[in-house]
């Protein structure tokens, strides 16, 4: 009851402190972080992936991205006079998170592209930047862009780790509810975390299958009627 008081209260929806201010404001911190990622982590995994060199670079930055925790990073930056609190640590620390899946998939998505395809473009006299162009990049789109949605998801979500070193965003709901005890506040929080979460994998769903090649989806369902 708490929680449909606190959602239908029109002073929750206004205000530098209402929700829609709260959405753009982590919104804007993922955004940031993601485009930060993307034009690092896809130039050079898709690269490696066309030489087919230096691969434990990509696998085990990713490794290492994995195992570094996010909330320890933010604390770094933040407490880095240059950086400070707000939400350039916050970004910084997002885009260090955001880049293993990019990166990695990127990198394992060109790089095993079929061999045979790779002869038949090499045989038709195709140069090196034209297979890149136009066969290992589009047969690499299905494992990219599932890089590409769950770096983003995860990084929406964990935007709301942004409040802790006064940044904007969903999270500050949360830091709020809990440093004064109101669990309404706190659960309000958390749920419209979840749902912007949630609303990212939806449409980033739709547009992975989308983006992914006719050719390829055909080939996709055929394989899976197959195994069923």
């Amino acid at each position: 009851m708490n929680l449909w008081q606190w959602f239908t209260d029109p002073a929750n929806w206004t205000g530098p402190n209402g929700i829609p201010v709260r959405f753009w404001q982590q919104f804007y911190i993922s955004a940031i972080s993601m485009g930060i990622a993307l034009a690092i982590a896809l130039p050079l995994g898709i690269y490696l992936g066309h030489i087919r060199k230096f691969g434990f670079l990509a696998i085990n930055v990713g490794n290492l991205g994995r195992a570094i925790p996010t909330f320890g990073v933010l604390v770094i930056f933040a407490s880095w006079a240059p950086v400070g609190v707000g939400n350039t640590a916050a970004i910084l620390a997002l885009v260090i998170f955001a880049l293993p899946p990019l990166l990695t998939n990127a990198y394992i998505g060109v790089r095993d592209v079929d061999e045979e395809i790779r002869g038949a473009a090499n045989g038709m006299g195709m140069s090196g930047s034209q297979i890149l162009w136009q066969v290992e990049i589009p047969n690499s789109v299905p494992l990219i862009a599932a890089g590409i949605r769950t770096a983003t998801v995860q990084v929406v979500a964990t935007a709301s780790l942004a409040a802790l070193v006064g940044g904007g965003g969903l999270g500050a709901y949360v830091v709020e509810g809990f440093a004064i005890q109101d669990i309404t506040l706190l659960l309000a929080g958390a749920i419209l975390t979840a749902v912007m979460a949630l609303a990212t994998e939806g449409v980033l769903a739709i547009a992975q299958k989308r983006s992914t090649p006719k050719g390829l989806r055909e080939r996709d369902a055929m394989l899976e009627a197959v195994t069923q």
